[in-house]
């Protein structure tokens, strides 16, 4: 496996805040530095904290989505960037948190400003997303994000035992959930001849079981245990992180994850984590299609011996669950590309700090905040997140 990362911040690097937009279909209201300005300001002011004071800046975009090069600099001003240190990651917001917390954990800087925004309604999503594939073999086919998905979904329907009702299932857990946030950019109370019946976008894959093309924002502020114990509010504390990349899609078995394995295994040795369905109490998975979710509850041991959607027809992944799988209603319901991985972790931190809302799970202090990118979830990131740990107990 490449790029293999293991993150032990047990008691270390706080979350002291988070801040999301409201995900919409087209934020045509606002400009790019608007969109960031937004949430920034929020976290700010939540946190009692001023912009001259992040040193340390982290942003996560993508070029193509925004149709400039270097599209960080478009928002330098709005997070503080100006002859500060700031540095972009092309990829997942939640690869971006992983970088800046390791700025914190370096003590080079006891604050960390994270942020990824990204407004897809202003690209096409085809000719954006085919270029993540290889120029010469596969690009010329016509291939994009959505083509790559189905395959991968029809692969996983043969492997796995699953149906399509049941990754209708999955979407209407989540849209039953996104109903209680309203953040949420899709929500609703689908039936699963509803979802089955919706468009199809490439077979087996139809409407409501791909997340829709969305416009929106997140930041987070990370600070050090000195930060941690001035803040007026609530903190959550990451324990532990891990990070993997696969193979090319090409190249691998499209019905498993081995990166997701093993980016878990990492974050769960890190943060003391034996039995994830036991001890965690919440899961925000970044998974935009439904076939998605039930891959990656498998690849995180989550079903505990049993196939993924078993479980999910027992309800142990509904609110109200043995452990409730994106509560929020996840990237299904709505999340820009390059949003989704750090949006998980902000409503992790929501639930750990007693703060989400009505889709709050009662009593929650421990949780897992999952993000992945490239073609069929090339690359994936684990975040496990605690209320306290035994360095502030």
């Amino acid at each position: 496996m490449d790029g293999e990362v293991t993150l032990s911040a047990l008691g270390q690097v706080a979350i002291l805040g988070a801040a999301q937009t409201r995900y919409e279909a087209r934020k045509t209201h606002q400009t790019y530095n608007e969109l960031v300005h937004e949430v920034v300001d929020q976290l700010l002011t939540e946190t009692g904290m001023a912009l001259k004071e992040m040193e340390s800046i982290v942003t996560a975009s993508q070029d193509f989505f925004d149709g400039r090069t270097i599209s960080g600099m478009a928002i330098n001003e709005v997070v503080g960037g100006y002859l500060h240190s700031e540095s972009k990651v092309a990829g997942d917001g939640i690869q971006a948190l992983l970088y800046g917390a390791a700025r914190v954990l370096a003590g080079g800087y006891d604050l960390t400003l994270v942020v990824a925004h990204c407004k897809e309604s202003e690209g096409q999503f085809h000719q954006i997303t085919s270029t993540m594939f290889d120029p010469y073999a596969e690009r010329p086919l016509g291939l994009d994000e959505h083509i790559a998905a189905a395959l991968q979904a029809q692969r996983f329907l043969a492997v796995s035992g699953a149906s399509e009702s049941d990754l209708a299932a999955v979407s209407r857990k989540n849209h039953r959930h996104a109903l209680k946030n309203p953040l949420a950019r899709r929500s609703g109370e689908f039936s699963v001849e509803q979802i089955l019946n919706s468009p199809v976008v490439v077979s087996p894959l139809r409407d409501l079981l791909a997340g829709p093309i969305t416009d929106g924002a997140c930041a987070i502020l990370l600070g050090n245990p000195a930060r941690a114990r001035k803040s007026k509010r609530p903190v959550s504390w990451i324990a532990g992180m891990g990070t993997s990349t696969d193979a090319y899609w090409t190249d691998r078995e499209l019905a498993e994850s081995a990166a997701l394995e093993s980016a878990a295994q990492r974050a769960f040795a890190a943060a003391g984590i034996r039995n994830p369905l036991d001890e965690l109490h919440v899961a925000e998975l970044s998974a935009r299609y439904a076939h998605e979710e039930l891959l990656y509850l498998d690849a995180l041991k989550f079903a505990n011996g049993q196939r993924a959607h078993a479980r999910l027809a027992a309800g142990d992944f509904d609110l109200g669950g043995k452990l409730p799988v994106n509560p929020s209603g996840g990237a299904l319901a709505g999340n820009p590309t390059g949003v989704a991985g750090l949006a998980r972790v902000a409503e992790v931190h929501l639930q750990l700090t007693g703060a989400a809302g009505a889709h709050q799970v009662p009593g929650a202090s421990t949780g897992l905040a999952h993000g992945a990118s490239g073609i069929c979830g090339q690359s994936q990131t684990v975040v496990v997140l605690r209320r306290e740990t035994s360095a502030q107990a």
